[in-house]
């Protein structure tokens, strides 16, 4: 009778039980492995229906004959076993094991503790691996190696007519180095050749190892057919390489390669991407990316963050489902700095380039020196302080350049009592300019050498009450925490200031309590604000999950704010009396919404608005639903956002899998992004397809280019099974994604893992 499967026992719990007595059978609770102690050898058990034998000389057994030692076992009609040379030879419904390998033959010749020998026309399993198979013959080598001639492999379960199986003159399976080799090999897919070779490698369990993995199909309105074949090296347990040929039958041949390499002190990456001739841009296009990061010890560390493009569509035009080596369009980052930390210091020294392709507005760093320090209840008071020395270069010539110093000190004195808090705090912003030339962007006829000195007062208030409530049956905590934030900023004359690396701060819940309403070193905004926000939230008493939460709040300025960010930008820009309200809530485990409008009461209109749900009832089962509006604004180029967005994952049937995704701007009544893919995982491969529309982001907004692509990508379980990007794609167009788990391996000789 087959005992049921329970932890793993320890102790008294895990000793045998006697049966009849202590010379007799024991029963053990668990299936164990217990080793051959150093220096001993296994006993070797016959069984047979008769058994003929000559003392230490040789044992013949016949009718379901079996002989056992250890972890291997040799069976047959008959069996002849020679004691001296430990060689068993078995005849008719051959069967032998071996640490849970499986091989079945007319008949065999092993010589059994070396594991060494042959068995004619077999079929074989291998437990740990899933992979079975037929031969003309198998020779043993050991425990770890055997040689198949003429024969065929697959993981499939249903060895009738597999998914996918490989076809060769010889197979050489090492389980030690967990590889499988084969000469003159045809791989067939569903009964059809797809790829034939003199040497194929492939893996024997799901471990890291060099070979090809999936390749990658697709069709897109611009490159045509695309087909990329990645090769994989596994070099060491801490670095590899993946090398991607690629072929584009609009715009030719095309090489990639992604390196990684993990130390103890140090990690990084190097990516690289060359189209030696664009067949469309009649150009040589490339991408490189380097990524490095160094722990020098004692709080000192060291990082290179280089990205360089041949031009702004590279990545746009040659994105596929591979991962391609960068990801911005519009700057690439060219950086190297050395950092320190130690206790309230930190320390950033840094040279930082951009590579551009559309407005040169970014400027360079070249250097920058930053030194934070802080120290927290000191006596009741937080302090610290920032300075910053940075010399600002830019390749265009209408931008002024220059270097600037600044000092930020800071002193609080927070003090925090069960239900309530207040913090008054004072700031003050020190900011001088040494101009090496001025361009158009500030007023003409100013100072190349000025200075600027903005003091700044905040109080930070708040409370926490709680009662408990019972809402549609089931009770809540219910918090109540109102919250008040008073600024004050005297106003500061910052317009022939230039804008090195400041912007205008968003306006959202994290911002309502920012004292300064831009976000960089070159403008401080004056203000006499007050901000009162009103929370509440619902929260489990059992688990602590918050089901629920509401928020109200709204700025006043009590004076009109007079720094703005442009010389010319009108005041309503920078003024912030605006409310907003949002909500989160949880009605099951399994649906959350979320909803958050901004009203501007100056101006009277709507300025944000964001509601959308996630419902997920089960596995594989993802709807989203979200819609979001943002007036038109100068960070924006004055263009509204006017978007619904819808994604899901669904299933159809049994084992497809729906996976899509539309974004429509209702402004232009325009499909700003579109994808539809079908995913079909069997028992031993998965097919993923995916149609995709895609707009070329680094194109204007109103004439944006489009276009359209086929992604298809096969995966043949236990020969190649690494994502090379369409997952990756579902992943990031479907929050909540989730792709068909992979089977658990057996974890050993007695496991039979579903």
């Amino acid at each position: 009778m087959a005992l049921p499967s329970h932890a793993q026992l320890s102790g008294n719990a895990a000793l045998p039980e006697a049966m009849d007595g202590i010379w007799g059978l024991r029963l053990a609770p668990q299936i164990s492995e217990t080793p051959v102690p150093a220096g001993s050898s296994p006993a070797t058990a016959a069984l047979a229906e008769s058994l003929t034998a000559t003392t230490d000389t040789d044992v013949s057994l016949k009718g379901n004959a079996q002989l056992r030692r250890y972890a291997a076992s040799v069976a047959g009609d008959a069996l002849h076993y020679d004691v001296d040379s430990d060689k068993a030879d078995a005849y008719g419904h051959v069967r032998i094991v071996d640490n849970g390998d499986v091989f079945v033959g007319p008949d065999a010749h092993l010589y059994v503790g070396a594991n060494e020998g042959y068995i004619n026309v077999p079929r074989y399993r291998f437990h740990l691996t899933g992979g079975w198979g037929s031969a003309e013959r198998a020779d043993l080598l050991d425990k770890e190696r055997t040689v198949v001639h003429q024969g065929t492999y697959s993981t499939c379960n249903c060895e009738g007519s597999p998914g996918w199986y490989i076809k060769a003159s010889e197979f050489d399976l090492d389980t030690g180095k967990d590889e499988g080799i084969a000469h003159n090999g045809v791989l067939f897919f569903q009964g059809v050749p797809l790829l034939a070779s003199p040497w194929l490698s492939f893996p024997l369990s799901n471990e890291r190892r060099s070979g090809f993995l999936p390749p990658t199909f697709s069709v897109s309105s611009t490159n045509g057919v695309d087909i990329a074949a990645p090769y994989y090296f596994n070099l060491a347990p801490n670095y590899d390489l993946t090398v991607t040929p690629r072929i584009m039958s609009n715009r030719g041949e095309m090489l990639s390669f992604d390196y990684r390499y993990l130390q103890p002190k140090d990690a990084g990456t190097i990516s690289a991407a060359w189209l030696p001739h664009d067949d469309i841009t009649h150009t040589d296009r490339y991408s490189i990316a380097l990524n490095q990061t160094w722990n020098l010890g004692a709080g000192f560390g060291a990082y290179v963050n280089y990205n360089r493009v041949s031009d702004s569509a590279v990545v746009t035009d040659l994105a596929s489902g591979i991962a391609f080596p960068t990801g911005s369009t519009t700057l690439y980052q060219q950086e190297a700095g050395l950092t320190y930390s130690n206790g309230p210091w930190t320390v950033l020294a840094r040279e930082q380039r951009w590579q551009s392709f559309e407005s040169d507005d970014t400027y360079n760093r070249e250097p920058q020196v930053n030194v934070r320090y802080a120290r927290y209840d000191v006596g009741g008071f937080d302090f610290g302080a920032e300075a910053d020395a940075t010399r600002f270069s830019i390749s265009s010539s209408d931008l002024t350049q220059g270097s600037r110093f600044v000092f930020n000190p800071y002193v609080a004195y927070p003090i925090e009592r069960p239900g309530w808090f207040i913090t008054p705090k004072l700031a003050w912003h020190f900011a001088a300019y040494d101009l090496t030339s001025i361009g158009t962007d500030v007023p003409a006829g100013e100072p190349k050498t000025f200075s600027v000195n903005v003091p700044t007062f905040s109080l930070d208030s708040g409370m926490r009450f709680e009662r408990s409530v019972k809402l549609f049956g089931q009770d809540y905590i219910q918090t109540l925490e109102p919250r008040l934030f008073y600024v004050y900023t005297p106003y500061r004359n910052q317009a022939y200031a230039p804008l090195f690396d400041t912007a205008t701060a968003d306006f959202g819940l994290p911002e309502l309590f920012m004292p300064n309403s831009f976000v960089g070193n070159d403008r401080v905004s004056d203000a006499s604000r007050l901000t009162a926000a009103l929370t509440t939230r619902f929260i489990d008493p059992g688990s602590g999950d918050e089901r629920a939460r509401l928020v109200l709040a709204q700025q006043y300025d009590f004076v009109t704010p007079h720094v703005t960010l442009g010389v010319d930008d009108p005041l309503s820009t920078v003024a912030r009396t605006d409310v907003i309200l949002g909500a989160s809530y949880k009605l099951a485990t399994d649906f959350s919404a979320e909803q958050a409008v901004e009203y501007n009461e100056a101006n009277d209109y709507l300025s944000h608005a964001e509601a959308g749900f996630g419902w997920a009832p089960g596995k594989q089962q993802v709807l989203n639903v979200a819609y979001r509006y943002t007036r038109s604004n100068s960070t924006l180029d004055y263009e509204p956002v006017n978007q619904f967005i819808v994604s899901e994952q669904w299933p159809l049937g049994h084992n497809i899998v729906s996976v899509a995704r539309v974004n429509y701007d209702m402004g232009v009544h325009r499909l700003i992004a579109g994808l539809l893919g079908l995913q079909y995982d069997a028992d031993c491969w998965s097919l993923g397809v995916a149609f995709e529309k895609y707009t070329n982001a680094t194109s204007s907004t109103t004439s944006p280019s489009t276009g359209t692509r086929v992604l298809m990508q096969l995966q043949l379980k236990g020969f190649s099974q690494v994502d090379n990007g369409l997952l990756n794609q579902f992943r990031a167009s479907v929050p909540g994604y989730t792709p068909e788990a992979s089977p658990a391996a057996p974890v050993s000789r007695f496991s039979d893992l579903p």
